[in-house]
C-alpha cells in the first residue's frame, strides 16, 4: 500500500483513459518486437504483422481494466512513480487474451473473430491465394498455433520488461504462473468435455472458472493487488469478488452465443452449438427436459449440439426449447446471484477509492453486455 487515503475519489487523466493508454503501450510494444520478429526473416514479420493486427484491431482491454483497478484499489495511484511500468504490466494480459483467442478458434474451427476471419482461416486464405504446396488448412492451423505460442511469450516478456521492484515482481509471479495454468488447464477441460459428451451443470461451471474467470476477471485483479501490496484480506475480497463476476461473465458469454445479434458479437449466431460446447445453458437444459420426461425438447437440444450443419433455422428452434424450459431465464438470475455475492464481498474489504466505486461498476458492464 501506499498509504494514500482511502476516500481519494478525484478523477485521474489516467484513469479515465486507461483503455486509450493501454492500446498506446501495446501499439508500441508489439512494433519493437516486430523489428525482432524482422531480423529473424521479412516472412515471419508479416506472420508477426497479423498477430499485432489481431490485438490491436480489437477487445475491449477487460483485463488489463481490472488489473489495474485491482492495483488501484490496493493503494496504487497513478502519480506514483512507477505508474506507467505498471500499466505495461498489466497491458500484457491483452497478450495472454490473444493467444487464449487465437488457440480457441482454432479447437472450435471459428470462422470469424470481432466480424474478421479467424486467424487459422486467414492463413488458410493466404495459401490458397499463393498456390503454395500442401493443405492449406494445415498451413492455416500450424500458423495459428504458432502465432498463440509467440502471442504467449511476448506476455510473459512484456510483463518481465516493466522495470518493478523485485518484491513486488516476486510477488505477482505466482499469481502469473498460475493464470496460465488454469487457462490452459481450462481450455483442455472443455475440449475433453466435448469429446466424452460430458453435459454436467458441474462440468460446465468448473470449465467457466478456469477457461474464463480465473484470467478474466480474478487473476488480474490478484496481479494487481500484488504489485501494490495489497492485504491478505483484500486479496480474499479480490478472489471471491473475481471468481463470481468471471464466472456470471462466462454465463453471458453463453446467452450470447445463443441469443446474440451477430451484428453486435461479431460471431454467427449459434457458434457454440456447432461446436458442440457443453455450456452451463445446455447443461441445465437437457437435466430440465430430462427431469420433465420432455423427449421432444432433449431430443432438439442434444441434435443441435455438435452438429456443423446446423442452420439459422435450427438455431431458432433451440432457442424456443431454452425459452420453453425456462433455462434462459435461471441463466440470468445465476447471473445476478453472482453479481450481489460479488459485491457484497468486496464490501467488507477496505478498498481504496476511486476503485471501490469503479470495479463494482466494472462488474455490472461486464455482466450485462451485449457484445
Amino acid at each position: 500500500m501506499t498509504g494514500r487515503p482511502l476516500t481519494d475519489s478525484r478523477p485521474h487523466p489516467l484513469d479515465e483513459h486507461l483503455v486509450e493508454h493501454v492500446q498506446a503501450a501495446l501499439t508500441e510494444y508489439l512494433a519493437e518486437r516486430r523489428a525482432d520478429a524482422e531480423a529473424v526473416h521479412p516472412r515471419f514479420a508479416e506472420a508477426a504483422d497479423a498477430l499485432r493486427e489481431f490485438v490491436l484491431l480489437g477487445g475491449k482491454r477487460v483485463r488489463p481494466t481490472f488489473a489495474w483497478w485491482g492495483w488501484r484499489g490496493a493503494g496504487g495511484h497513478p502519480d506514483d512513480e512507477l505508474a506507467g511500468q505498471v500499466l505495461l504490466a498489466v497491458s500484457a494480459l491483452e497478450l495472454v487474451q490473444a493467444s487464449a483467442l487465437v488457440h480457441d478458434d482454432l479447437i472450435d474451427a471459428s470462422d470469424t473473430r470481432r466480424g474478421r476471419p479467424t486467424v487459422h482461416v486467414s492463413f488458410a486464405a493466404q495459401h490458397r491465394a499463393e498456390g503454395w504446396l500442401g493443405s492449406r488448412d494445415r498451413y492455416g492451423l500450424a500458423a495459428a498455433v504458432l502465432l498463440g505460442d509467440l502471442a504467449l511469450a511476448w506476455a510473459d516478456d512484456l510483463l518481465h520488461a516493466a522495470e518493478l521492484p523485485e518484491p513486488a515482481m516476486r510477488r505477482a509471479r505466482p499469481v502469473w504462473a498460475a493464470m496460465r495454468t488454469e487457462l490452459v488447464g481450462g481450455q483442455f477441460l472443455d475440449l475433453f468435455g466435448q469429446v466424452t459428451g460430458d453435459d454436467t451443470a458441474e462440468t460446465a461451471m468448473r470449465v467457466n472458472r478456469f477457461k474464463t474467470a480465473a484470467y478474466t476477471v480474478e487473476r488480474p485483479l490478484l496481479l494487481g493487488a500484488a504489485l501494490a501490496g495489497g492485504s491478505e484480506r483484500l486479496v480474499q475480497a479480490y478472489r471471491q469478488f473475481g471468481a463470481d463476476i468471471g464466472i456470471a461473465f462466462q454465463l453471458r458469454d453463453d446467452l450470447l452465443g445463443v441469443f446474440g445479434d451477430p451484428e453486435v458479437t461479431g460471431k454467427p449466431a449459434g457458434d457454440d452449438l456447432r461446436e458442440g460446447k457443453r455450456t452451463l445453458l445446455m447443461a441445465l437444459a437437457m437435466r430440465t427436459a430430462g427431469e420433465r420426461g420432455d423427449q421432444a425438447a432433449l431430443s432438439a437440444l442434444t441434435e443441435a449440439l455438435g452438429d456443423p450443419e446446423l442452420d439459422a433455422a435450427g438455431v431458432d428452434r433451440v432457442r424456443q426449447v431454452l425459452r420453453q424450459l425456462g433455462t434462459a431465464d435461471q441463466l440470468e438470475r445465476r447471473i445476478e446471484q453472482l453479481t450481489e455475492s460479488a459485491l457484497a464481498a468486496l464490501a467488507l474489504a477496505e478498498v481504496a477509492e476511486p476503485a471501490a466505486t469503479r470495479l463494482p461498476e466494472l462488474a455490472h458492464t461486464a455482466t450485462r453486455r451485449r457484445a
